[in-house]
């Protein structure tokens, strides 16, 4: 009698664990499984468009940066051809007035030691005008012409063979250091004042992409 009873009891406790995973409906029983987040795999689709960092400005069409490039080439060469006007014309009246300084400082001192404010004025805002294109269409011609160092360099060097010729070649005229250091600070104004935005707008820097495998 205790084997017969002790049978049905195992069988119950068999169906109570089968069914334990189940759940009682109106109409019959429902397995139910656990909720699972769908996560996005990295090969899902996304915004197509680029998405620029906060703070970066967009480089300007390739157009626009082409129309400026062309302005200031001919706005140099019109440039060229002016510089060459006004310091490569002979000057015999003045040929026995003319002395050649390579002493930095010493034209300076002459030019504010006259008695007219307006000669002073007239030789030495006409030095710094000269070099104030140089600052503001290198950047945009030249590429690599990034930082103060590279204009000043460019210009101090043509302004120095437009000295040496004028000292050599054209009658009338005799090198002077101090006007290479009025042109080359001239091309300084330009470039602070003008030059370095538009060879970052002209010429923007491209950014290296960060490798995401180590």
């Amino acid at each position: 009698m205790a084997r017969a009873v002790s049978r049905p009891r195992i069988a119950l406790r068999l169906r109570s664990t089968s069914h334990s995973g189940t759940k009682k409906t109106g109409s019959g029983t429902k397995k139910t499984s656990p909720r699972t987040k769908k996560s996005r795999s990295p090969d899902s689709k996304s915004d197509p468009r680029p998405s620029t960092a906060p703070g970066v400005r967009r480089p300007l069409p390739f157009v626009v940066r082409f129309l400026v490039m062309l302005i200031a080439f001919a706005a140099m060469v019109a440039f060229a051809a002016a510089l060459a006007q006004i310091t490569l014309q002979p000057s015999p009246a003045s040929e026995a007035l003319t002395h050649s300084n390579l002493h930095p400082g010493r034209s300076l001192r002459a030019y504010l030691d006259q008695p007219e404010l307006r000669d002073a004025f007239k030789q030495i805002g006409g030095n710094l005008v000269l070099g104030i294109p140089f600052g503001v269409l290198l950047p945009v011609l030249v590429p690599k012409a990034r930082g103060i160092l590279r204009v000043l360099l460019l210009t101090a060097a043509v302004m120095m063979l437009v000295e040496l010729v004028q000292g050599a070649v054209i009658t009338g005229r005799a090198f002077d250091v101090d006007d290479v250091i009025l042109n080359t600070s001239g091309a300084l104004v330009g470039y602070l004042l003008l030059g370095r935005r538009l060879n970052r707008a002209v010429h923007p820097r491209k950014r290296r992409r960060k490798n995401s495998e180590a």
